[in-house]
């Protein structure tokens, strides 16, 4: 999976997530959670989307490797590989 095809993804399932903010301006080394005002469900229902999206087990120890743009986009990248 490509850097572009990694971070498209992301960015549609948190655009599913919360619709009201602009996806496009985040920092991909800020926090998803606090960048777009979430709370642990969203990320919850964020981390069950890209899942079942691109059929990548996500492991509750990794989820802090999704907490940013940045590090989910490296981490589908390596589950992809």
């Amino acid at each position: 999976m490509s850097n572009q095809d990694a971070a498209a993804v992301i960015k549609e399932e948190l655009g599913n997530i919360a619709p009201e903010a602009d996806i496009e301006a985040i920092d991909s080394s800020a926090d998803l959670r606090e960048a777009l005002d979430i709370d642990s469900m969203d990320f919850l229902n964020f981390v069950t989307a890209v899942h079942r999206r691109l059929g990548v087990d996500i492991p509750e120890k990794d989820y802090p490797k999704l907490f940013t743009l940045g590090g989910a986009i490296k981490y589908l990248q390596s589950k992809s590989a």
